[in-house]
């Protein structure tokens, strides 16, 4: 195994640790579950650059990879309307996108069909890791001069993944087709 599939699964070993942190009383536990979020987050960029860089590509990445985000992205969402910090349909409208276009590329994958990612979809990615860190910091500093940023990243993160979603499915719509 590769260092790139290495640091993808590395990722999803560290989706229970921020969620006992996050979830659970303990003190600086939400700051923990944040510092745990943007490591987790960061070993996605790396893990992409590593493969392509070393032309370590493989397939086990190419499957693996978008779920770690998947899961990650999840596990916070979940989490935060249970912690009464993100309102359900917020949730719902992020994960069913992504249930979508994971069942949209494993038919184009079943056709032999390979369909790279986005602008539109790296954009709703970093969107949603924003909003997930403002949240999880309870929009520090911007509290500290009144700006609801984690609000506004939300709203953002919303708008992006719902563009993401069609702008994947409209480009790729001869999949539809087969």
């Amino acid at each position: 195994m590769n260092l790139a599939n290495k640091l993808t699964i590395a990722r999803i070993f560290l989706i229970p640790i921020f969620m006992v942190f996050l979830l659970s009383k303990i003190p600086y536990g939400i700051t923990i579950a944040a510092l745990i979020f943007i490591l987790a987050a960061l070993t996605d960029s790396l893990d992409g650059y590593i493969a392509r860089s070393r032309n370590q590509i493989t397939k086990l990445g190419k499957f693996m990879d978008p779920l770690a985000d998947k899961l990650l992205v999840t596990a916070a969402l979940v989490s935060f309307v249970q912690m009464g910090k993100l309102p359900a349909w917020v949730v719902v409208i992020i994960i069913s996108r992504e249930f979508t276009i994971s069942v949209f590329r494993a038919i184009a994958a079943a056709e032999g069909i390979v369909i790279a990612a986005s602008p539109w979809g790296k954009a709703k990615t970093i969107s949603q890791i924003v909003m997930i860190i403002s949240i999880l910091f309870n929009n520090y500093p911007f509290s500290l001069i009144n700006l609801p940023f984690n609000t506004i990243a939300t709203w953002i993160a919303v708008i992006l993944t719902i563009i993401s979603g069609v702008d994947y499915i409209y480009v790729n719509k001869k999949v539809l087709r087969q």
